[in-house]
C-alpha cells in the first residue's frame, strides 16, 4: 500500500510541475506587445487572429493567422480594418 501511495504522489508532483511550467511560458509569450506589424510578422507571418472563427475582410491572404486571444488583445492597435485579425498578410 505504501508503494502505491508513493508512486501516485510522485506522478502527481511530476505532472503538476510540468503543466505549471508550460502554462507560465505560454502566458509570457502571449502577452508580448509588438511595436508595429513588421515586428509582429517576423514571429507570426500570417498575423494574429482573436479566434479561429473570424474571417478576413481585406481579401486574399498568403498565410493563415496564428490564433491567440491574449496576443491579439495585446496588439489590437495593429488591426486597422477591425476584422479581429492583426497584421494579416
Amino acid at each position: 500500500m505504501k508503494k502505491i501511495f508513493t508512486i501516485g504522489l510522485s506522478l502527481a508532483l511530476v505532472f503538476g510541475f510540468s503543466f505549471t511550467s508550460t502554462d507560465t511560458a505560454e502566458a509570457k509569450a502571449k502577452a508580448k506587445t509588438y511595436k508595429n506589424c513588421t515586428e509582429l510578422n517576423k514571429d507570426y507571418k500570417g498575423g494574429v487572429a482573436q479566434s479561429s472563427k473570424v474571417k478576413n475582410k481585406g481579401g486574399k491572404t498568403k498565410y493563415k493567422p496564428f490564433v491567440s486571444k491574449d496576443l491579439y488583445n495585446a496588439n489590437t492597435k495593429s488591426d486597422r480594418d477591425k476584422d479581429l485579425i492583426a497584421c494579416e498578410k
